[in-house]
């Protein structure tokens, strides 16, 4: 039985082999997953922001050293060798993954300064939403619609981002024209009980806003300022104030 060969090796070298693989994986992979649940406990109670992009980072250690501590017992190669033949290959490596390693630098250049984490309200290049997730690779931004726009860490380094306030992402302007002569102080009565039947699409706690900004030949203009509750919709806000408004003798003929 002894002289049976596998792979060159005798059967008992080469099930102690396999039997210290197989034990090493799963203890990286128990490893790992420990770690990654620490690391997300961890900058969950510190004020470091908390993504992907750590977890991976930590994982991605664990791995390799898995890898460095099997290479001898299992494949009989000095770890030390691989590792100084691994230094001599990264240029090349480097020169071929050039955009992945400026996306890791950019995702940590983001996380650390804290430009940008997940939960913060952006608006990278007219794209308004909400930080989802920084990983090694992209920052991912998910609007009102669902739509989530993919930005690699590199890109979004070099792009203007602008911070906004619960306030300012929520907010839905729906401009009207009011006829000439119109009470003003009825027509804001009016539209302000028209948005309170909405209650539904707007925050609660930001009261909506009636402004008359000037008038010209065709009448006074008029902008309402409505602020929308989580996962209602521009253009549905509007379409259903514009509809409750529909009709009334003080809107212009435009």
């Amino acid at each position: 039985m002894d002289d049976v060969l596998i792979l060159g090796l005798t059967l008992p070298d080469f099930v102690r082999r396999a039997a210290f693989l197989a034990i090493a994986l799963l203890l990286a992979a128990l490893a790992s997953h420990a770690l990654s649940r620490a690391l997300r406990r961890a900058l969950d109670a510190t004020d470091v922001p908390s993504a992907s992009i750590f977890v991976n980072i930590g994982r991605g250690l664990v791995w390799a050293l898995a890898v460095l501590s099997v290479l001898q017992p299992v494949f009989g190669i000095e770890p030390t060798a691989f590792v100084a033949a691994l230094g001599v290959t990264s240029l090349a490596l480097s020169l071929g993954l050039q955009d992945t390693i400026s996306n890791l630098i950019g995702g940590l250049s983001l996380m650390v300064g804290r430009v940008v984490k997940p939960g913060d309200l952006v608006d990278v290049a007219g794209f308004v939403g909400e930080v989802t997730d920084v990983s090694w690779r992209a920052t991912t931004v998910r609007n009102r619609l669902g739509d989530e726009q993919v930005i690699p860490n590199s890109v979004l380094n070099k792009t203007a981002l602008e911070h906004l306030t619960l306030e300012t992402e929520s907010l839905c302007e729906v401009s009207l024209v009011v006829a000439h002569g119109a009470d003003l102080a009825v027509v804001e009565g009016e539209i302000l009980d028209a948005a309170r039947e909405m209650r539904e699409l707007l925050n609660p706690d930001i009261p909506p806003r009636v402004l008359f900004s000037g008038a010209d030949v065709y009448g006074v203009q008029c902008s309402v300022s409505l602020h929308l509750a989580p996962g209602a919709l521009p253009a549905s806000t509007r379409n259903a104030l514009v509809r409750r408004l529909a009709g009334r003798p003080w809107l212009a003929r435009v």
